[in-house]
């Protein structure tokens, strides 16, 4: 089909011929290029409930594609190509193969809430991104980013122990993601803590991200919150259709037969 305007197509869709005759008329070169005719073979029709399973992305169907979360977001007045509204647009339709093209620029979102502040449908945009990173993550198309990482870390400390020791977090982080604590940035930083924090202080710190101190009575909260956790991730992972798949891994692992 012919092209109204180019811009709109991706390069890879677009097809140019060095020879070329059409019904006898030679439409060969450049000036009359074409797009490659299209079928969407993977369509996912459980995908907006996939999304709105995830924490963060409970709201998206209320999304009218007005277009605010794109015109205020941060990361698309520096990268056009960062799209909050398309890759709503696209999740509602079920266009999975679609998302995935951009799926190593949706982890970009930096939660500066924007897009949330001005959304007229209380969409909460800057939550729908986090969903769909952590689909991704869910399901193979991407590793763990950093900051997801970093959330679990952070969520696994609390549950254990009901309390958060900066230099723990820190410690547990740089190892899960390969990190040197040898850094300069935070050299310096603990430099600056040594000129001005009290001493009792600072050894209190250091002694908790040794010993990891524990909220007293902290058992039954930990047993409760690990329950609920437990519940989330398998409605998480029955609305992703990974149940199966997990289930299927463990049995392969303990050499148990399928059903």
């Amino acid at each position: 089909m012919p092209i109204h305007e180019k811009a709109l197509i991706r390069p890879e869709n677009l097809r140019e011929h060095e020879q070329l005759v059409v019904d006898g008329v030679d439409v060969s070169g450049h000036w009359s290029t074409f797009i490659q005719s299209r079928v969407v073979p993977d369509y996912n029709e459980a995908m907006e409930d996939e999304i709105a399973a995830l924490p963060g992305g409970e709201l998206i169907h209320r999304c009218w594609q007005c277009g605010s979360c794109t015109n205020a977001c941060t990361v698309n007045a520096i990268n056009p190509d960062f799209n909050p509204r398309f890759w709503i647009y696209l999740v509602r339709l079920g266009m999975e193969a679609e998302l995935l093209r951009d799926k190593d620029i949706i982890w970009q979102c930096v939660s500066c809430n924007k897009c949330t502040t001005i959304c007229p449908r209380e969409v909460n945009p800057e939550g729908v991104m986090k969903a769909l990173s952590h689909w991704l993550e869910l399901k193979g198309h991407t590793p763990k980013s950093p900051s997801m990482i970093f959330d679990e870390v952070f969520a696994d400390q609390v549950i254990e122990t009901g309390k958060i020791e900066e230099g723990r977090t820190i410690q547990r982080f740089f190892k899960r993601t390969g990190q040197a604590l040898t850094q300069d940035w935070l050299i310096e930083m603990v430099r600056g803590l040594l000129r001005h924090l009290p001493v009792g202080l600072m050894m209190r710190m250091g002694l908790g991200a040794l010993i990891a101190p524990r909220t007293r009575g902290w058992s039954k909260s930990r047993a409760a919150i690990a329950e609920y956790v437990d519940e989330q991730r398998a409605i998480q992972h029955r609305a992703l259709g990974l149940s199966d798949l997990i289930e299927t891994a463990r049995r392969d692992a303990a050499g148990t037969p399928h059903a």
